[in-house]
């Protein structure tokens, strides 16, 4: 089972993250949380367990209009928000990968007809970020 979606890019790691936020804002989404899981990793696990990792961060990314209306339908939803949006690149990798988590996993999770519109509209938003990163189609799952 596929929970998120993916494009890998030709970007070194500052250009992918840079661009990434850049493609999520142009879809009404803002940066609400940033994890560093490398240094998370360097600080807890040690150097060798970071530089095995490679780059990753994870962001937290909410478009306030979809949060609203998700929240309204069901307020128990935060459980599941921010939409997270990965950018990693492992070491010594070529291309960095972008995963952003399919909002249709809420729809499995509720039987409201409210959220499913959410997650269509955040899985729309979603999908045309990482299309404006990778230039192409993302498949879906």
């Amino acid at each position: 089972m596929s929970y998120t979606h993916i494009v890998t890019v030709p970007l070194g790691w500052e250009e992918a993250v840079q661009s990434t936020r850049e493609a999520l804002a142009g879809q009404g989404f803002g940066i609400l949380s940033e994890i560093d899981v490398r240094a998370t990793f360097e600080a807890k696990l040690g150097a060798d367990a970071a530089e095995d990792l490679g780059d990753y961060i994870i962001l937290g990314a909410c478009n306030p209009g979809l949060a609203s209306r998700a929240l309204a339908a069901e307020p128990a939803m935060g459980a599941l928000l921010p939409c997270n949006v990965l950018v990693r690149r492992g070491k010594g990798a070529a291309e960095t990968t972008i995963e952003a988590i399919d909002p249709q996993t809420m729809v499995k999770l509720s039987d409201s007809a409210a959220v499913r519109d959410v997650a269509n509209d955040a899985d729309t938003r979603l999908r045309a970020a990482l299309r404006t990163l990778s230039g192409a189609e993302v498949p879906g799952n």
